[in-house]
């Protein structure tokens, strides 16, 4: 897409565990030990455009929390591409390289562990700017007041240290940590999910006043559906390291088409008076480590048939602006 900020295309991740001395020499004397490979994203793609929240869900170990990694640049793919603003970010050198590590930040799940505690929170949000020279020595003190600021945090307190803050403090001193070096793209994973619902909802809505303010851009990454209905302008699905479905968020959750969208949906409370019975998604999601064949979600899909067992499904558009990975889409 030509608006697109970011551009995923066909990126997969994978961990390998090497082998130990033990496992080394138990294999040189005939032992069946081989070394350990998580498939933790498989051949994802996915356009985010300029403006807008795509909203990245799945089960947890689905791998959305390594593909958000990836986009901030804080792990390498093992294949594919990241693409910022149409150029592949493995390519950049120089000033092209520091300004998209720069352009592209991320806030994190846990903000007491995502901070340092041993610094105090003028460091934590000044030292990022002070480095790359986006504020000067005698700038810097009210470049983090300004930044404080925004997220709605008294400058006052900027002297005090991460474990003097509340949760919903700490997640505003980690939002303007990302701030703080002018960002074009934030990666936000599980943000609100360490916090109460009444401070979710607090910075939440200071996502969306800094979007319009700053005119920035997110992939918002979240298992909580009534959040990322909320916020998202789009939803993609992810299931087991690949994308199963993308929509306007409207749409997705007015008409979902893959069996696990349906499934998830299916399963969101409701103030509904009638009579309802949740039921658990059957089984549980597969080991990265051996994935099944075909469609990963076929083991638990209740259309499964034989096709799905073998052949991978491929992204398909099944109406304007949406794609799934269904075999079920093929059958007339």
């Amino acid at each position: 897409m030509n608006d697109a900020v970011i551009d995923i295309a066909g990126v997969s991740k994978r961990f390998v565990k090497q082998l130990d001395l033990a496992e080394r020499t138990a294999r040189l004397l005939g032992a069946n030990v081989r070394e350990v490979t998580v498939h933790a994203v498989d051949g994802v793609d996915l356009s985010i455009r300029k403006g807008e929240v795509m909203g990245l869900v799945g089960e947890s170990g689905c791998g959305k929390s390594t593909l958000g990694r990836m986009v901030a640049g804080l792990d390498a793919p093992s294949a594919g591409q990241i693409r910022f603003r149409g150029k592949d970010v493995s390519t950049l050198k120089g000033a092209e390289a520091r300004e998209a590590a720069l352009k592209v930040q991320m806030v994190f799940q846990d903000p007491m562990s995502a901070l340092n505690p041993r610094l105090r929170v003028d460091q934590i949000v000044g030292e990022a700017p002070r480095v790359h020279g986006l504020a000067g020595r005698g700038e810097i003190d009210s470049y983090v007041e300004a930044a404080l600021q925004r997220v709605g945090l008294d400058p006052a307190m900027r002297k005090r240290y991460p474990h003097q803050f509340s949760g919903g403090q700490r997640a505003r001193i980690g939002i303007a940590r990302a701030l703080a070096v002018q960002p074009d793209f934030i990666v936000c994973d599980e943000s609100v999910a360490a916090l109460d619902v009444s401070i979710q909802a607090q910075i939440l809505n200071l996502f969306m006043d800094l979007r319009e303010e700053l005119d920035l851009t997110y992939l918002f990454i979240s298992h909580d559906l009534g959040v990322v209905e909320h916020i998202s302008d789009r939803i993609a699905i992810m299931y087991l390291g690949r994308m199963v479905e993308q929509g306007p968020s409207e749409e997705i959750f007015a008409t979902p088409n893959h069996p696990y969208t349906q499934a998830l949906l299916a399963e969101i409370p409701t103030f509904a008076t009638t009579k309802k019975t949740y039921s658990a998604i059957k089984g549980e999601i597969p080991s990265p480590i051996d994935p099944p064949p075909g469609c990963h979600f076929h083991p638990r899909c209740p259309h499964a048939f034989e096709r799905c067992r073998v052949e991978r499904p491929a992204l398909k558009a099944i109406a304007p602006g949406r794609v799934s990975a269904c075999h079920l889409n093929d059958v007339s």
